[in-house]
Parts: C-alpha cells; sequence; structure tokens
C-alpha cells in the first residue's frame, strides 16, 4: 500500500518540479524558438525554448524574432532548465541568461506568443508571468501585434488561420463570391472570405 501511495505521489508531481540543468554556450540561431547548446564537454543540444511559440520565419516578424534572440543569447553563457524533450529530440527548456528568462523576454518584446496549448507544463508562476507579457505586448502594439490580425505559428503550420489579412476588395467578377473580400491564406493561396467568414477559393 505504501508503495503503490509512493508511486502515485510521484507520477503527480508536475513536469516542472523534476528539471534539469545544461550549462553551456548558445552557438547557433534556427529562429525565434530554437537554438543550440555546446556544453563544457562540446556536446550539441538543439534546444526549443519552452511556454513560448515564436512566428516562423516565412511569417511577419520571423526574421525578426530570429534576430532578437540572437541579440539576447548568440555566444553568450547560458543555463537550460529542462524537463521534457521533444518528438525531434529537441530538448524543451527556458534559457537563462545572466538571471534573465530569455523566453519570457521574447513574449515581452512581442516576438512570441505564450504558448498556452503546453501552459500545463509550466510552473503556475511562470504560467502567469507568460500570459500577463502577451498582454502586455499585445496592449503595447510590440512586435508582431503591429498586425490587425497576427496568424499564430501554430495555425500557419497547418494551413489554417481566418484571420488571414484581407487585401483587397474584388473587382466585378474577380471572385466568385459575390460582395466578398479577398484574401491571402497562410501559404499563399487566395480565396473569397464571405459574410461568417466562410471560405471559398478561386
Amino acid at each position: 500500500m505504501i508503495k503503490n501511495l509512493a508511486t502515485l505521489l510521484i507520477a503527480a508531481i508536475p513536469l516542472f518540479a523534476m528539471a534539469n540543468t545544461i550549462d553551456g554556450k548558445v552557438v547557433a540561431i534556427a529562429d525565434g524558438d530554437t537554438l543550440t547548446v555546446l556544453d563544457s564537454k562540446n556536446q550539441q543540444y538543439k534546444i526549443r525554448l519552452a511556454g513560448i511559440d515564436a512566428p516562423e520565419k516565412s511569417q511577419p516578424f520571423g526574421a525578426r524574432s530570429k534576430e532578437n534572440l540572437s541579440s539576447l543569447v548568440f555566444g553568450k553563457p547560458v543555463t537550460i532548465d529542462w524537463s521534457k524533450t521533444d518528438k525531434y529530440g529537441r530538448t524543451i527548456g527556458k534559457v537563462i541568461v545572466a538571471g534573465r528568462d530569455v523566453n519570457l523576454l521574447q513574449v515581452r518584446a512581442g516576438l512570441a506568443w505564450h504558448y498556452k496549448a503546453y501552459e500545463q507544463e509550466q510552473s503556475p508562476a511562470d504560467r502567469a508571468l507568460y500570459a500577463q507579457a502577451e498582454t502586455d505586448a499585445h496592449n503595447r502594439k510590440a512586435g508582431l501585434w503591429q498586425d490587425a490580425n497576427p496568424i499564430p505559428p501554430w495555425d500557419y503550420r497547418h494551413g489554417t488561420g481566418a484571420a488571414a489579412s484581407v487585401h483587397q476588395a474584388p473587382s466585378a467578377g474577380a471572385c466568385p463570391c459575390s460582395g466578398a473580400a479577398i484574401c491571402t491564406g497562410p501559404k499563399g493561396g487566395h480565396y473569397c472570405l464571405t459574410v461568417g467568414n466562410k471560405k471559398r477559393y478561386k
């Protein structure tokens, strides 16, 4: 009975309470939420920043997000607090440089979203900090929040995102949807957005 109770208690411990650390230098930046760290034994780790999702490189502000992350950490010693790896073999963790949470700084700059699909993997304190940082960045129209309807990268990757921007009103006969607006989808396809946000591709 005691053994079973101990097993249940261990299983109930959240992932953030079982964190490990990696110390090393940042040697590469892939995008606004992925980097590579080299430790003192010359072992490389690909790190996916936990709790955030940055714009893809082909999205608006994707390049700026990468540049900002590079300015914060490239060539600098960092500590990675991590608790899991993903299906691509990347270490998911919080990047700390000079005592500062880099993941949080990306959100505060308006160059990443708080990744709420995985917020339960964060500590309650981090969850609250990241959510507030996103709200503040949105209110300040910082970074990607300058766009009226920025497409979250998780929608962009799956080819969805009804927040695609309207770029012109159709001329007569230009669109199969009378009175609709012509929009560009996240992968470049054009469609007509009718009343009720229904799409009809050209």
